[in-house]
């Protein structure tokens, strides 16, 4: 079926208006070694541990938040599938992307330059004019699992 515009703004208004709240918590990072992850997240990004357990058996679950975050990550052994490093572009959003720069560089983490984007493509710097979502810095943990900061 084939919505127009009209139709499409009409539907997503009557879903919003019924719709129950569903807030992302928990991302899983795929890693090879947790220890290593769990120092790299810990000590360098700067995440906070929030649990770190081993119910039984292979399963380990290490959960972390970045600060001022309302949503974790979790790695661990027994809890995915996916091949470690495989989760990319995932965002942290900062209101100071020069700042969050200099902290992650200055606790050890290998982070890009800031950049932004225009119509030419990727451009060092942050966006000259600072509009929300426009400046970036990335940087990835030692699986490979990559991450955007990125200015809002």
């Amino acid at each position: 079926m084939n919505l127009t515009a009209s139709a499409r703004l009409t539907t997503n208004a009557v879903l919003k208006e019924n719709a129950v709240d569903l807030k992302l918590e928990l991302v899983l990072l795929p890693v090879s070694d947790v220890d290593r992850a769990k120092a790299f997240y810990v000590e360098k990004a700067g995440f906070n541990l929030d649990v770190d357990t081993r119910p039984g058996g292979e399963l380990r679950i290490v959960q972390m938040t970045p600060p001022g975050s309302a949503c974790s990550i979790t790695i661990g052994t027994g809890i995915t599938d996916a091949a470690p490093g495989t989760v990319r572009g995932t965002h942290l959003v900062t209101p100071d992307i020069e700042a969050a720069r200099a902290e992650l560089a200055e606790r050890g983490v290998d982070v890009s330059e800031v950049f932004h984007f225009e119509a030419g493509g990727q451009m060092p710097g942050p966006d000259p004019e600072r509009g929300k979502y426009n400046s970036f810095a990335s940087f990835g943990d030692p699986d490979g699992n990559t991450w955007l900061v990125q200015e809002a």
